[in-house]
């Protein structure tokens, strides 16, 4: 049968491929350390126990018809007076959208701002932003980002880019990274968009930025989030925020997420998301409302959470520095927020003890996953090219013991292929 050029054209989840190999061998009985999902396993990093109970609550007395296509008023409320209580940023109902979770919002973002063949600039890597292009038409620019700045783009990498963009697309922290803007880096580069905007004629599409800030209250040590329009507030009508507590809450499943933004983007978004009907359940959206006003039950969750996640990614962290300090091909960069550490895995080239050649990121990650029972995900899955050996490991889905257990398998892994490269 025919299908549409878009059905045709589409690429799935690089990661689900990882996916189908650690399902493999977890159908055989083996254990694996699968750093490899932006998720939370629940037995580990449970929701607020104050937002379970009023989600309980919200299905006990019947909330449980359609809610508004904007998101329930008291959310919207509760979304306002909390932007404006931990960002100082003032945002009031009608510039608030609720959706389930994040992804709609985006994909509304690109839908009510880019036409087909209207440039998209993202970096590389990031998290499908290149599968947005592909549902809407758009001229894709992967601006490459680079370890030395943490991955995260500047404005000098995105000035010979800009001309003619109708969309910026960040995200900070940033997923896969972990890493997050500078205060100085995201200030020049709101700068660019206003000195953009200046040049561009009345009949011209304005450049917007797309501003992904769902990992903005897992920060770790001396790293703050800064966000554009706080920096810069003469940006504020050009700005899209994706937000919403999937993450900070770990609530993926709890499908609560808020986007905001200037009135006239946000109410186009609005229809989109009701055509689609990608509203939150209205049991949640009530939960969320009373809950994120319950600052000291916010407070006190994030306090134990961020600890939990920091500990983990912190052990990752020195034990890849350590294998880096005994001569090992490996790095990591310091964990900023979100719930990722990026390490480098550098062994393209060598031979494994069955006698295969790892060419590229992903041949290093298999082997890995066969060898050392754990798994990553290379940043090509992000839009890199397959010989940057970075990858994303995520610790929301794998516990500390887990984690600690796992690290000795992987430096007797990569310890055979250093003794395979002496002896070739």
């Amino acid at each position: 049968m025919s299908v549409s050029r878009l059905a045709k054209n589409l690429k799935g989840s690089e990661i689900i491929k990882i996916a189908g190999e650690i399902n493999e061998l977890k159908k055989q009985g083996q254990k694996i350390a699968n750093l490899t999902i932006g998720d939370f396993d629940s037995s580990i990093f449970p929701i607020p126990e104050e937002l379970k109970e009023g989600i309980k609550k919200a299905y006990d007395d019947c909330q449980t018809n359609y809610p508004p296509a904007d998101g329930l008023l008291s959310l919207r409320e509760s979304v306002s007076n909390f932007l404006k209580e931990r960002y100082s940023l003032d945002f009031n109902v009608n510039e608030i959208q609720i959706s389930s979770g994040s992804r709609p919002l985006i994909y509304a973002t690109y839908l009510a701002l880019v036409d087909p063949g209207d440039k998209v600039i993202y970096p590389a890597p990031s998290w499908n932003n290149n599968h947005y292009c592909d549902l809407t038409g758009a001229k894709g620019i992967a601006v490459s980002a680079t370890a030395e700045n943490n991955f995260m783009l500047t404005a000098d990498d995105l000035r010979p880019h800009i001309s003619g963009v109708t969309l910026l697309a960040l995200c900070s922290p940033l997923n896969p990274s972990g890493t997050m803007f500078s205060k100085k880096d995201l200030e020049e580069i709101c700068d660019l968009v206003i000195e953009e905007n200046k040049k561009r004629s009345s009949g011209e599409k304005p450049l917007y930025i797309l501003y992904d800030q769902i990992y903005s209250m897992l920060t770790f040590g001396e790293h703050g989030h800064y966000n554009p329009v706080s920096l810069r507030p003469a940006i504020k009508e050009y700005v899209i925020y994706i937000d919403g507590a999937s993450k900070c809450f770990a609530s993926t499943g709890v499908r609560v997420g808020w986007g905001f933004g200037p009135e006239n983007v946000i109410s186009k978004m609005r229809t989109v998301i009701m055509h689609m009907g990608a509203w939150a359940p209205k049991p949640e959206q009530t939960a969320m409302a009373g809950f994120i006003k319950n600052t000291k039950a916010v407070d006190t969750y994030l306090s134990s959470f961020k600890q939990h996640i920091q500990e983990s990614l912190n052990t990752l962290y020195t034990e890849f520095k350590q294998l880096k300090a005994e001569g090992f091909n490996v790095d990591a960069i310091e964990p900023m927020g979100a719930i990722y550490l990026t390490v480098k895995i550098d062994y393209a080239g060598k031979t494994t003890p069955d006698g295969k050649t790892l060419s590229t990121s992903e041949d290093i990650n298999f082997y890995l996953i066969k060898e050392a029972k754990a798994a990553f995900v290379p940043f090509s899955a992000f839009g890199t090219d397959s010989s940057v050996n970075w990858f994303r490991a995520s610790v929301g889905g794998c516990s500390l013991e887990d984690i600690k257990a796992m690290l000795p398998r992987i430096k007797e892994a990569l310890g055979k292929l250093k003794v395979m490269s002496y002896e070739l």
